[in-house]
């Protein structure tokens, strides 16, 4: 009897390990070892806030939790302002030209601007201005190999490998942001 009290504890355990097994990362393509499983973390992770966000009406769009909130759609340009950034960074040694700071400055920071500026637009217009940045990100990426991928940024400790990390994370941080609003959009 103790024994059939734990076997759906024990079916679980098993069925938990056995799909995790089954999910691995391997190297994109086309793309160096290294910067190969980079790009297929960050395709992973963006392809899960799309599978979060692609349904979302305009109101759920431009929901605002509290006045110091972002709506989902900054946080999505906010990613795609955030991979810009690192793109001038790592693949030119540079920061955003003046062009680059009028177009995502307002993305890369939130706050109050990005309250007012992201608003009354589809899902889907956030999701192609980070899907064509994607598709540049990819573009440069097939260009390196790992041994630029693991060489430090000019002027800087960080390496190229580790900004492209910090990248990945921040998607991760913003997808579970994004995630806690759609669990609060109204009914």
């Amino acid at each position: 009897m103790k024994m059939l009290h734990k076997l759906p504890v024990v079916i679980g355990l098993i069925l938990f390990s056995n799909s995790i097994s089954q999910a691995q990362i391997n190297p994109a393509k086309g793309y160096d070892h290294d910067i190969g499983n980079m790009v297929s973390m960050l395709e992973n992770l963006r392809a899960r806030i799309i599978m979060s966000v692609q349904g979302l009406n305009q109101e759920q769009t431009d929901f605002l939790l509290d006045d110091k909130a972002n709506r989902i759609g900054a946080m999505i340009m906010h990613l795609a302002a955030t991979e810009v950034y690192y793109q001038a960074l790592t693949f030119e040694n540079r920061q955003l030209n003046e062009e680059e700071k009028e177009k995502w400055g307002v993305a890369l920071s939130l706050g109050d601007e990005a309250r007012a500026e992201f608003i009354d637009k589809p899902i889907s217009y956030y999701l192609e201005a980070w899907t064509q940045v994607r598709v540049k990100t990819n573009e440069l990426l097939k260009t390196k190999d790992d041994r630029w991928f693991s060489s430090k940024i000019k002027g800087s400790e960080v390496n190229n490998h580790w900004a492209w990390f910090h990248v990945m994370e921040h998607q991760a941080n913003h997808m579970g942001q994004i995630n806690m609003l759609r669990s609060r959009l109204p009914e």
